[in-house]
């Protein structure tokens, strides 16, 4: 394959025949080339009654159902999971069509894999696809690595992974592969579990350098990675870089999954809800979307956008209320794929979103626990939903409306989050830092958030 890290995004795009017509055009790619094929069955075999589409994956001819359920955001009381609501929730899930289901060893400190094994194991695992992850973040030894693969067997109660991931690759440099995976065996051990049966599918996901990205594709004819998970939604495909540095744009998501789509490698999308934020959006752009479908929830144009990219095999969700899990269940029940306008509709609304000075967060809880007692996602959360609502930026000390402004952030910041929990408490200790999988620089923002609670 050609080594294309040193021309930019558009032009590989051109040299690989994927650039012309808008940007948003779901006709954009050859159907020959998908790896993924939207299917929508009128009868599916274990459930005649379902509406969800499903997408076939070609390497195992998987059926699987469009929504992906993500386990990172569970049900929780006291940071304790709720078992029973989560049963719940799988229960209703399974029974409107959804079999995909991601988790991984660090969710919920570790207790999301278990969860996730006793509420699916009560069904025949026939009826569900689990995917976990090598989340082998701090210690890259054999040893460590191993175990962890054998407590995700463990924790889930299976005897078969069906999607095994290389967790968050790119936050390492050019050498991650090499020092994480290789020098210690673990990817040709991973293979013989592949070629013994134990991973049905294996592939990454990607947060990060945009040049890792592309060294791991690089390794494809090695490995043969049968998906990708990556960062997808209708803002980052128009405005972020996954780097957050000009000079390493190319890592936006139109690049990512063009580039696995033309090597025929299935795309799972997580964030298509860019962390909540597109579930809540500003107030001129949520009336635009109103007044085109005023029957549909927000939350779910982001969905149906991601469900129209025909080498999309499941986006994922992380749902902890039953109401959004309902919601999307019926984005997807079935799909109908955004029309020319509405996509134009979106284009227009992610140059909204994405000239706003938001915090890229998307609430993934990596950077947690704070030494120091800082919800650092909470804090974050509340300064966007700020944003959104235009009470900041604020305007200058002189305005009429400076003081109402302020204390309008004030007042609700300091209902939203305890004193020990808010920004102030932060000492730029840096321990978050290479967490942070959107390399978000957290005591900076932390910065600007003191300097208002501070006004």
């Amino acid at each position: 394959m050609e080594n294309n890290k040193n021309i930019n995004r558009r032009e590989f795009l051109k040299r690989m025949g994927l650039l012309g017509g808008a940007a948003f055009a779901t006709t954009l790619l050859d159907p020959i080339t998908t790896a993924a094929k939207a299917v929508i069955p009128t009868k599916a075999k274990d459930n005649p009654n379902t509406k969800m589409t499903y997408r076939v994956n070609h390497n195992t001819k998987d059926s699987v159902s469009l929504l992906g359920f993500g386990m990172m955001r569970l049900p929780n009381e006291n940071k304790i999971i709720n078992q029973n609501e989560v049963n719940r929730m799988v229960d209703y899930a399974i029974a409107n069509g959804v079999n995909y289901f991601d988790t991984a060893p660090v969710y919920h400190g570790g207790k999301s894999e278990e969860a996730t094994g006793i509420a699916l194991k009560r069904y025949d695992r026939k009826k569900f696809f689990v995917a976990t992850k090598l989340s082998n973040f701090r210690d890259w030894t054999r040893q460590a690595s191993e175990k962890m693969y054998h407590d995700s067997f463990k924790k889930l109660q299976v005897d078969v992974i069906d999607y095994y991931l290389l967790h968050s690759i790119g936050g390492n440099g050019p050498n991650e592969l090499k020092e994480r995976f290789e020098d210690n065996g673990m990817m040709e051990f991973l293979l013989k579990e592949r070629e013994a049966g134990r991973i049905r599918n294996l592939g990454f996901s990607y947060h990060g350098d945009v040049k890792v990205f592309d060294y791991f594709l690089s390794q494809h004819k090695k490995y043969h990675w049968d998906f990708v998970q990556i960062q997808m939604n209708y803002v980052d495909w128009r405005h972020a870089s996954i780097t957050g540095k000009k000079e390493e744009a190319d890592g936006d998501a139109e690049y990512l999954y063009n580039k696995l789509t033309k090597m025929n490698i299935p795309v799972v999308i997580m964030e298509p809800l860019r962390g909540g934020r597109l579930a809540n959006v500003p107030s001129d752009v949520e009336n635009d979307l109103k007044q085109e479908r005023p029957d549909d929830s927000i939350a779910s144009w982001a969905f149906r956008w991601c469900g129209s990219y025909p080498n999309v095999l499941t986006a994922l969700s992380g749902m902890s209320k039953m109401e959004h899990l309902q919601d999307n269940i019926k984005s997807f029940s079935p799909l109908e794929p955004c029309s020319e306008r509405e996509n134009a509709i979106l284009a227009a609304a992610a140059d909204k979103i994405g000239g706003y000075p938001t915090i890229p967060c998307t609430q993934c809880n990596y950077c947690m626990p704070c030494p120091f007692g800082v919800n650092i996602p909470g804090n974050f959360s509340y300064y966007n939903e700020k944003i959104d609502k235009r009470i900041i930026p604020l305007p200058d000390r002189s305005a009429k409306d400076y003081m109402d402004r302020a204390a309008d952030f004030k007042d609700g910041f300091h209902k939203a989050l305890s004193l020990d929990e808010d920004a102030n408490k932060c000492r730029d200790c840096g321990i978050c830092l290479p967490k942070c999988p959107q390399k978000i620089r957290i005591p900076n923002q932390l910065s600007r958030i003191k300097e208002i609670l501070n006004a």
